[in-house]
């Protein structure tokens, strides 16, 4: 009787190897959402070794997180963003998340607000609380966190071009709560190099927008100690079609783009880096998305402590906020969103992040439901409570896949970083259409692997049967509109018309003195109930208004 061979049973990675070719691959993809090829196996051969090239949670490089205890000593925030209708409405909604245990607010805020237009302007016909909520006056703001302690609770507000005048807004609706400047704690996302290169909210040409971003950064340098004056965010580069590469790297340049500019203003870098926050996007490809994290910690502290001096620790933390994507999300099959976002999210936690909200499932149809929402808030604290993920610190940290996609990412970024450079900086590279053209290209990429089927979406290009039912959605109901545009027409009435022209008056003044901050000014236009579309535009009397060049 013949011998039975036994099959061979590989103990070198050569013979791994072998082993593994003789069996077929299966008609997949083997390569991340941002087209990086992905090894079959990943080893020690593929890891940096060296001892402090990952480090330990809480010193530097950070790779493995800001904190020491990270998530055995505190979770992350759960901050659900909202935003809807008028002041009112949004005010309802606050409350409601505040009461099934969210621990942070996060401000949307509507189109016209966005772009600087007043709800009665007539490019926000149609849009006034479709997206967000309607802010154009102090009274708005005062409405919009009303019964809501604005000393005990953090507060996001998430916009950009008209940031500063949204901050002078909440500034003085907090000191008519009797609340000073430097009892306020939260972020103010400001970030406006991303708009040009990405969301395309603007107002103003780029280097006065700069201006205006700086003189925000410098005061609440000096005026609000709790409060994070930018949060450089490559959220929305990532909604805009880019790689996780580049996200990083566009993100991580504006960043110090920003803090150059504080620099050159005279400011030491320990005084405002601490408080530099960022907003990451969390994407659908799991382990390319903790890399992405880990690796910008690791870049941001290196670059913070060796290029720009800074000699606080605390100046070399990257404290950041996650968001599940929103163009992960699909019409069809809408239930199929929870799981994306949960994965997500998992993503988010297991890559370190400070604070997070998760996507509603129902919202590639319209702004959330409420049943949407509590689930969406529900997937955080299952997250945080049943899974047992935040029982250790970095619990992927040493996995040979996650610390070599970590070593790709970092090198991607600082190759990025050369590029920019060799066309003068961040703000010439925007100016030149640099970071556009990157994000239409691979944007463009991306969309046509999955036109092929190469890139496979489940319920839009592969399984895509029983997509029959009605999801239930959150209807704006159109008179909340009218009820706006006449909130806007009381202020106007009963304020002090002279007091009005006066404060926009000293604006445009100062605005035409490069060397004079703002921001005092800025709040003494919203004292006086100035609008959000007044300032603005008296501004714009002196930067002048912006107009893209297309990219193709």
């Amino acid at each position: 009787m013949a011998t039975q061979q036994s099959p061979t049973v590989p103990t070198t990675h050569e013979e791994w190897l072998a082993v593994y070719g003789a069996t077929p691959e299966r008609d997949a993809e083997f390569i991340t959402l941002s087209g990086e090829e992905i090894k079959p196996l990943y080893t020690a051969a593929d890891v940096n070794d060296a001892p402090d090239h990952i480090g330990l949670p809480g010193a530097f490089p950070f790779t493995r997180g800001v904190y020491p205890s990270m998530y055995r000593g505190r979770l992350w925030t759960m901050r659900q963003f909202a935003g809807f209708g008028t002041a009112e409405e949004t005010n309802e909604r606050f409350h409601y998340l505040l009461n099934h245990g969210q621990t942070g607010l996060s401000t949307a805020f509507d189109m016209p607000s966005l772009m600087g237009h007043d709800s009665d302007h007539p490019m926000s016909l149609g849009e006034v609380g479709r997206e967000g909520v309607a802010v154009d006056t102090l009274d708005d703001m005062e409405d919009l966190f009303a019964g809501i302690d604005l000393g005990e609770v953090s507060v996001s507000m998430t916009i950009n071009a008209p940031a500063a005048i949204m901050m002078a807004f909440y500034v003085a609706a907090a000191e008519r709560q009797g609340i000073p400047a430097d009892r306020l704690a939260g972020t103010i996302q400001a970030d406006i190099l991303k708009e040009y290169i990405a969301q395309k909210e603007w107002c103003f040409p780029i280097d006065p927008a700069m201006r205006l971003m700086g003189d925000m950064v410098e005061w609440c340098t000096h005026n609000m100690p709790r409060w994070h004056p930018v949060s450089i965010s490559g959220y929305h580069i990532r909604e805009a079609g880019s790689t996780a590469q580049q996200e990083l790297a566009f993100t991580l340049k504006d960043g110090l783009t920003y803090v150059e500019q504080a620099i050159d203003r005279g400011l030491d870098v320990d005084d405002f880096a601490p408080r530099l926050s960022f907003f990451f996007n969390a994407q659908i490809d799991f382990f390319e998305e903790i890399a992405k994290y880990r690796a910008a910690r690791r870049i941001w502290a290196r670059e913070l402590r060796d290029t720009y001096g800074a000699k606080n620790p605390k100046s070399w933390l990257m404290r950041f906020h996650t968001q599940t994507a929103g163009v992960s999300l699909t019409a069809q099959q809408p239930l199929n969103n929870i799981t994306r976002t949960a994965i997500e999210a998992l993503a988010g936690v297991l890559g370190g992040t400070q604070s997070l909200h998760t996507n509603s499932y129902d919202e590639a149809l319209a702004l959330p439901t409420e049943e949407a929402v509590r689930i969406a808030l529900r997937t955080q604290q299952i997250i945080a409570h049943e899974t047992g993920v935040t029982s250790t610190i970095d619990p992927l940290g040493g996995s040979y896949f996650v610390e070599s996609l970590t070593d790709e990412m970092e090198a991607a970024a600082y190759d990025y970083f050369r590029r920019i450079d060799e066309l003068g900086g961040m703000v010439e590279a925007v100016k030149q259409n640099f970071c556009q053209r990157e994000i239409a290209d691979a944007s463009y990429e991306l969309q046509g692997r999955i036109d092929h089927g190469d890139r496979v979406v489940v319920g839009v290009n592969r399984y895509t049967e029983g997509d029959d039912a009605q999801t239930p959605i959150l209807r704006i109901d159109p008179a909340l509109e009218r009820k706006q545009v006449d909130r806007v027409a009381a202020v106007r009435g009963r304020r002090d018309g002279t007091a009005v022209e006066a404060a926009l008056s000293a604006l445009k003044d100062a605005a035409a003195r490069p060397e004079e901050n703002l921001m005092p000014h800025l709040l003494d236009a919203a004292r006086v109930h100035a609008t959000e579309g007044e300032i603005i535009k008296a501004l714009q009397a002196v930067f002048g208004s912006y107009t893209e060049t297309p990219v193709f």
